[in-house]
């Protein structure tokens, strides 16, 4: 395994992790803050891809597939600003670990969409994700968690899991290109969803701008979008797939931490219960498929 691209991976996903962190110190409404983080997203991506890229972009000569990353990165935008809400309402670690739901969402689907085999460990772990998820609803509901707030994260959840969706149908367009093309499919999601639903966006003006912490704002659009996207996408082509899927639950493991230790948010008994089985069964998931994966692999190369 490749140790840079393990350290430069874990990188990313502590960035990734820290988000609600930094949100939690820009006094704006969630449409806005995605919309300023998406715009710096997108316009470090832009400014890293022009002075790195080296071939032509496959995007140019792949209009369909653009066609989805775009639809891909609209779907991202709406994710960041559902589960940005979330964060407002419900408080970083809950949000995240609602949002992480997405992925077993798109595992549970794939046997309608791709035609995939659900086999009977991913079945398993999708179980231990929906009985985490429902833990973690059921206390929040129960302590008086606004329903508006959890209706949030598990919207986040199914946007990210379309975000995903989406994706699968532009295998050609990959690392730095992809991003910037779906973290600016971002931008103009968060753009028109922002003018939809509150007109021009709070931060222009000049009441609202002298008060907003700019530091927090660059530092969550340019270093953990920009930058950490640079990251992640450097990284992840130079490590095992397994490796990705499974170490990539260090992001909302690593957001419940950052919450508990940094914002004094309350884990409790239950919702440590729902964390451990949401982010256990989606490594259970991850690892199910990829040795079921293995094991048709080997038995249509002993047929061969």
């Amino acid at each position: 395994m490749n140790n840079n691209g393990l350290v430069t991976y874990l990188a990313a996903l502590l960035l990734f992790g820290s988000n609600g962190i930094i949100a939690a110190a820009i006094a704006l409404p969630s449409s806005d803050i995605v919309l300023l983080r998406t715009f710096l997203g997108a316009l470090s991506l832009v400014t890293i891809l022009t002075i790195t890229q080296r071939h032509k972009l496959q995007a140019l000569s792949r209009p369909r597939e653009a066609a989805a990353l775009l639809l891909s990165g609209a779907a991202l935008g709406a994710s960041w600003i559902f589960l940005f809400r979330a964060y407002q309402t419900i408080g970083v670690g809950v949000s995240s670990l609602l949002y992480y739901c997405g992925p077993i969402i798109v595992m549970a689907l794939s046997p309608l969409i791709f035609g995939e085999k659900l086999t009977g460990g991913k079945i398993a772990g999708f179980i231990a994700v929906a009985c985490g998820a429902f833990l973690i609803a059921a206390q929040g509901l129960g302590g008086n968690m606004p329903i508006a707030g959890i209706a949030c994260g598990i919207a986040s959840a199914f946007c990210y899991a379309l975000m995903v969706i989406a994706s699968k149908g532009a295998p050609h367009i990959e690392g730095l290109e992809n991003s910037t093309l779906q973290v600016s499919a971002a931008f103009g999601t968060a753009l028109v969803l922002t003018l939809i639903t509150q007109g021009a966006p709070s931060f222009l003006s000049a009441g609202v701008a002298a008060s907003i912490d700019w530091r927090a704002v660059v530092m969550l659009g340019v270093v953990n979008t920009g930058i950490g996207c640079l990251l992640y996408f450097s990284a992840v082509a130079k490590l095992p797939v397994q490796t990705v899927a499974v170490v990539g639950y260090l992001e909302p493991l690593s957001a419940v931490v950052f919450s508990v230790a940094l914002l004094g948010e309350t884990m409790t008994l239950i919702r440590l219960m729902g964390a451990a089985l949401i982010i256990g069964g989606a490594i259970f998931c991850e690892v199910a498929g990829k040795r079921a994966d293995t094991k048709a692999s080997i038995a249509q190369a002993a047929r061969a």
